[in-house]
């Protein structure tokens, strides 16, 4: 009798232990001090280094692309081209950049603002990263220009993809992540933790309380 009663004491104190690494929404706790937050530098270098490497293209194909004959890379699949967008992403919204400039800053803030919000998922770093990066990139050159330098033409023939840079391709990258991430909410860490509470009521390792 004694013995069965310092078993179920055990039990007792493994169940409040459990509880006390779970979340009131019932997800379980991560260890450790930064479980919770956001992958910082992941996401400052990515979005770093996307507008660095987006200016050091630019100015390169500037230096190097004759305007009037562009450069093939594969035939006519792929080449370089210089092309000034005075709207948006994809050439949408002609003749807009400085609107597009004032909105960019609002949107930068945004991106920043849900990041630190996030919590920790590594994919949702990168894909903001990216996100921010882009939009920093295309930021410059409307302060800068007061148009956005394109040169990436991609299609077959008379079949052309709209014309876009790095800033672009890192915008369009973090979209599909987002989407992903909005298909797949386990990516991020969090549709996993969810399953293991629920498989853990079933089973009965943690109390409905916890």
């Amino acid at each position: 009798m004694p013995q069965d009663g310092r078993s179920n004491g055990g039990d007792e104190l493994d169940d409040a232990a459990t509880r006390a690494t779970t979340l009131t929404d019932g997800r379980p706790r991560a260890s450790g001090a930064d479980s919770g937050r956001p992958v910082w530098p992941v996401f400052v270098v990515l979005a770093l280094a996307v507008p660095i490497l987006d200016q050091l293209a630019k100015a390169w194909i500037v230096s190097n692309v004759d305007p009037a004959r562009p450069l093939a890379l594969v035939d006519d699949y792929l080449r370089f081209v210089i092309s000034h967008n005075t709207g948006g992403l994809f050439g949408l919204f002609r003749d807009q950049a400085p609107v597009f400039a004032i909105v960019s800053v609002g949107v930068m803030a945004l991106i920043v603002g849900y990041h630190a919000r996030a919590g920790r998922s590594l994919l949702l770093s990168v894909a903001l990263g990216l996100l921010l990066g882009g939009a920093i990139g295309n930021f410059i050159d409307r302060i800068r220009l007061g148009y956005v330098v394109d040169f990436v033409d991609a299609g077959i023939g008379g079949v052309r993809w709209y014309t876009f840079n790095l800033a672009d391709a890192a915008v369009s990258g973090a979209l599909l992540l987002l989407v992903l991430l909005a298909i797949r909410p386990s990516l991020a860490g969090e549709g996993g933790d969810r399953d293991s509470v629920k498989d853990s009521r079933v089973r009965g390792d943690v109390g409905p309380d916890a």
